[in-house]
C-alpha cells in the first residue's frame, strides 16, 4: 500500500527474502569483513573503526594543528598585529589572497601529507581537498576564481611517485568548487628539494624553472586562477609558478596549500 510501512515511497526498511532487515546483514558483513581486513589508517598505521571515512583515521585529523583565526585577509597567516604583515611582503603585487590549512612541521599535519607525497596514498588528496576547499577566501577571490592550476612536478618524480601531489589536490579543490583543472605550467628542469635550503637558496633554485604550456595557459589569459600546492614554505616555489602565469596573461593569482611553515613568534 503506498504510503505504508512497507511501501516504497513509506520510508519503511527494505528487507531480504527471509523478512529480516537488510542492513542488518550488511552491518554484520562490514563487521565481519573490518575483523578480517581492518583498515589502518594511512598516516598512523593504528586501526580505523566503522566511524572513519577516508583513509586517514579521525583522531590524526583532530590533532592537526589548524592555523589559527584571525588571519591577514591577503596572505592568511595568523597573529597578524599593528604594521606590515612579513608574509605579505614576499608576495608579488599580482598574488591577490593566500589560504592554508594546517602548520608544518606538526606530527600529524606532516604524517598525512607524507602518507600522500611519499608512502604512495593518492586517495588521501580526496579529504584534504575537501578541508583545502572549505577555507575562507575574500568574497572577490571566490567570485572570480574561474580554474585551479597544480604546481608541476619534475617528470622523473612523477615517475617514480607514479602520480602528481599537487594535481591530486588541485582534482580534488576543482571537484568541490565546480572549477575546471588546468595543467597551464610545465617544469623547464629538475630542481633539487628545497627541504633543507635557504630562502635564498630557495629563490635560486627556482628561477626559471616553470614555463607555461602555451596551449593550456590562453584559456586563462585575463582570469583570476587558483594556484595549488602541497606547503607553503617561504613561497619561492609558488612565486615562481604565479610569475610565470602572470607573465602569459592570467590577471591575478590565489594561492591554496595544505601546509603552512610555521615561524620564529608564530602563534
Amino acid at each position: 500500500m503506498a504510503g505504508g510501512a512497507g511501501g516504497s515511497w513509506g520510508g519503511g526498511v527494505r528487507s531480504d527474502v527471509s523478512g529480516r532487515p537488510a542492513h542488518r546483514w550488511r552491518r554484520v558483513w562490514r563487521a565481519v569483513d573490518q575483523f578480517v581486513f581492518p583498515r589502518a589508517c594511512a598516516a598512523c598505521g593504528e586501526a580505523m573503526t566503522d566511524q572513519d571515512a577516508g583513509l586517514v583515521c579521525g583522531l590524526c585529523w583532530a590533532r592537526v594543528a589548524r592555523l589559527p583565526h584571525p588571519q591577514c585577509d591577503r596572505c592568511g597567516h595568523p597573529g597578524r598585529g599593528s604594521g606590515p604583515c612579513r608574509t605579505c611582503t614576499t608576495l608579488p603585487p599580482f598574488v591577490r589572497a593566500v589560504r592554508s590549512y594546517a602548520w608544518v612541521p606538526d606530527p600529524a599535519a606532516s604524517a598525512i601529507i607524507g602518507a600522500l607525497k611519499y608512502e604512495g596514498w593518492p586517495g588521501v588528496a580526496a579529504a584534504i581537498g575537501a578541508r583545502l576547499a572549505r577555507l575562507r577566501f575574500p568574497a572577490d577571490v571566490i567570485r572570480e576564481r574561474a580554474a585551479v592550476v597544480p604546481v608541476p612536478l619534475a617528470a622523473d618524480r612523477e615517475r617514480h611517485r607514479g602520480f602528481n601531489q599537487s594535481r591530486v589536490l588541485a582534482d580534488a579543490v576543482a571537484r568541490a568548487w565546480d572549477l575546471p583543472v588546468c595543467e597551464a605550467l610545465r617544469r623547464t628542469r629538475a630542481t633539487p628539494s628545497q627541504t633543507r635550503l635557504t630562502p635564498m637558496e630557495r629563490l635560486a633554485n627556482v628561477h626559471g624553472a616553470f614555463a607555461p604550456v602555451p596551449a593550456r595557459v590562453e584559456t586563462l589569459i585575463g582570469h583570476h586562477v587558483l594556484l595549488v600546492d602541497d606547503v607553503f614554505t617561504t613561497g619561492a616555489t609558488l612565486n615562481a609558478c604565479a610569475a610565470s602565469l602572470f607573465a602569459a596573461g592570467a590577471r591575478t593569482i590565489s594561492y591554496l596549500t595544505f601546509g603552512r611553515a610555521r615561524g620564529l613568534g608564530d602563534p
